[in-house]
């Protein structure tokens, strides 16, 4: 191994695992240049998916060029090299290759997928659309009037409407309070020198991590990295965000819109991914929200009242803040009394808890459904990235179901009082409704 890497880690996954990611084991290694990568070798199959994942994203850009590393990054599948768009195109097409860009507010991500007889080839092409993008004046416009296209059509969604005022509320002046698509003002004034701007400060190999499932070896994969990455900046002139302060005011807020049915979005705070409490808070969310047809507010809301086709509640952690928001539409003539419904299961969950019963059957699907999503090698190559932005260790693969199944009945109850807090629940209704 040339004594290139700094660890290897072998951690083979227990019997309840799905038996592709059973039968392998998750690799650490680090490149002679310091980027970190994770790695399942999967040699049954020809083939093999990667996973770039670059931190801090969308977030990062200046409120006034909103929109710049959305535009830069649909851009990059956009002729790179002495290649147009077309020419670009064809070739992934020759290659057999899948290449896949995305931009979030904490992340930029890449995907590739191609086959070992054509890893050379297909890793060149996905290095020069990274390394050497043509940011085309008429491209530019084309990705723009696409993204325009985007932004105007947010203007007449009640789900989108009522989430950026959440968000605007929640946030404030935090990049996180406004949205990474950016307005027609922002992105119709950007500029080609904005978008090499951003493409200069986000694809940056110290914010890197890497990760890969399939017929690889750990130092092919060095060897790959750093051929893939090696010439990228080693570091962007934007420093990483400082954490947002939640600036939620409590109870309702209309904002009228002409529908048929109004669109309420709740929460307030939640709780960190790092927190001890996360996996007891993971469980209520579950339990209350969380599970379809099995969760309270589904059985309150929509199987009891017939107040709402479906509700769901999430656990938001992103890197600078973290919230517990819930959403749902009902009729403009009902949408009050399923907040009246609302509010008393939050402040039951708060104030009584949980059962038994809830948290085993909870803790069965929990643990049971968790091998179902390494059922790809694509899957596995994004989790094990993910993974590495959280900070986690790849032990934590085979002990996750072990920290759910750990969590105790009154630990959860002790929990629900500190998720669920009545008197800060924010909630926004979006439409035209009756009684608010």
């Amino acid at each position: 191994m040339r004594g290139i890497f700094s660890a290897v880690v072998a951690i083979f996954i227990g019997l309840w695992a799905a038996p592709l990611w059973a039968a392998n084991a998750v690799q650490t290694l680090t490149t002679p240049s310091g980027i970190n990568a994770w790695l399942v070798e999967d040699h049954n199959i020809p083939f093999v998916a990667l996973e770039l994942h670059f931190r801090g994203g969308s977030a990062l850009e200046p409120l006034a060029k909103r929109g710049v590393t959305q535009l830069m990054t649909g851009l990059l599948e956009e002729g790179s090299g002495e290649m147009d768009a077309q020419a670009f195109a064809a070739a992934k097409e020759g290659l057999a290759v899948s290449f896949g860009y995305r931009a979030y507010q904490d992340v930029l991500g890449i995907s590739a997928r191609f086959l070992t007889a054509n890893r050379a080839r297909s890793v060149a092409l996905l290095r020069q659309s990274l390394i050497a993008p043509r940011f085309d004046e008429d491209a530019i416009e084309r990705v723009r009037a696409q993204m325009l296209t985007g932004i105007r059509a947010q203007t007449k969604d009640p789900n989108d409407l009522v989430g950026k005022a959440f968000d605007a509320e929640a946030y404030g002046g935090h990049p996180y309070g406004s949205d990474d698509l950016g307005t027609t003002e922002t992105v119709s004034a950007l500029r080609r020198d904005d978008i090499v701007s951003s493409h200069r400060n986000t694809l940056v190999r110290g914010r890197v991590v890497v990760s890969a499932v399939g017929d690889i070896t750990a130092e092919e994969l060095s060897t790959l990295i750093e051929n893939l990455l090696g010439d990228l900046p080693p570091n962007s002139d934007l420093p990483l965000l400082e954490p947002a302060t939640i600036g939620l005011q409590t109870g309702i807020q209309v904002i009228d819109f002409p529908t048929p049915q109004s669109v309420a979005l709740f929460g307030h705070s939640g709780i960190d991914r790092d927190d001890p409490d996360f996996f007891a808070a993971y469980i209520l969310n579950y339990i209350f929200g969380g599970n379809g047809f099995e969760s309270r507010l589904m059985r309150e809301l929509r199987e009891t009242r017939g107040l709402t086709y479906g509700v769901n509640t999430y656990l938001v952690t992103a890197d600078y803040a973290n919230l517990y928001l819930g959403q749902f539409a009902s009729a403009n003539e009902r949408v009050a009394e399923a907040i009246d419904v609302l509010k008393a299961e939050w402040a039951k969950i708060a104030r009584d808890g949980i059962t038994e019963k809830e948290l085993t059957r909870a803790k069965t699907y929990l643990t049971g459904a968790y091998p179902l999503r390494f059922d790809g090698n694509a899957k596995i190559a994004r989790i094990l990235a993910g993974m590495q932005l959280q900070g986690l260790d790849p032990s934590y693969i085979a002990n996750r179901n072990g920290k759910i199944e750990a969590v105790s009945l009154s630990e959860a109850n002790r929990v629900a009082a500190r998720l669920f807090q009545p008197e800060r629940l924010r909630i926004m209704v979006i439409g035209t409704p009756q009684g608010l």
